[in-house]
């Protein structure tokens, strides 16, 4: 597994590519914290990283297919995942080495953000960030980048276009993530359905662990769908 994962951490920096999505990541939440008059955190007047908190979910809907979308899709486009067949490699193995390079990536292009955290801080007068707080929400996020790896593996192990992959794991990751709360505010079902319908989607309890309060329920949440979705990426690989 291993092997796989060390595989796919060089094929992605051993372009521009990659180097370049990641810069893009850090770019634009930091022209959004800091530049954009609507979410510049300077101008709050406390120090808080909420709006990085809730930004970065929508941009990490685009950057993580766009690490994934040619884990499965180029191996099928190009031959090579049957020469990765051959291998002393179980399915399993296969496509735990895949989620787990590409979450080292993600990690790698959320690391450096530690400077937004370290930068208010050293900004503000009295107080500081709120540390709970920020070290729940970072917790969200990586949970919340490890459901989207999930997601964007899964539906490329479905095509051999890459592109097709990218749109088809960016809008299953906006339907789990918001999709389910949407739906719940719909007028008829506010008799209660709607808090159980919004439970479902991922912005739920992302929230919730956001706060800074880590509840075992959001966390047996994360890891069922981290599981279901990389199992359906065994079942689907291994038909192949």
């Amino acid at each position: 597994m291993w092997s796989v994962c060390k595989k796919e951490l060089r094929q992605f920096f051993s372009s521009l590519t990659g180097y370049i999505a990641i810069i893009v990541f850090l770019l634009l939440n930091g022209l959004f914290l800091f530049v954009f008059p609507d979410s510049n955190i300077l101008d709050f007047g406390y120090a808080t990283l909420d709006k990085f908190f809730e930004l970065a979910p929508w941009i990490l809907l685009f950057l993580i297919p766009a690490i994934t979308m040619r884990s499965f899709s180029e191996e099928f486009r190009s031959g090579t995942f049957e020469i990765l067949r051959t291998k002393p490699l179980s399915t399993r193995q296969l496509v735990g080495g895949k989620f787990l390079g590409s979450f080292l990536v993600v990690l790698i292009a959320l690391l450096p953000t530690l400077l937004y955290a370290l930068t208010v801080e050293s900004l503000s007068v009295q107080g500081g960030i709120d540390v709970g707080g920020t070290i729940g929400s970072y917790i969200g996020l990586i949970f919340l980048s490890a459901v989207f790896i999930a997601i964007s593996i899964c539906c490329s192990s479905f095509t051999n276009n890459a592109v097709v992959a990218f749109i088809l794991s960016a809008f299953v990751s906006f339907i789990a993530y918001s999709g389910f709360n949407a739906v719940s505010q719909i007028p008829t079902l506010e008799s209660g359905a709607d808090y159980y319908i919004e439970m479902l989607g991922i912005d739920f309890h992302y929230r919730s662990v956001s706060r800074g309060v880590i509840d075992s329920r959001d966390i047996i949440y994360f890891c069922s769908v981290i599981i279901f979705f990389l199992l359906f990426t065994n079942r689907n690989v291994a038909k192949r």
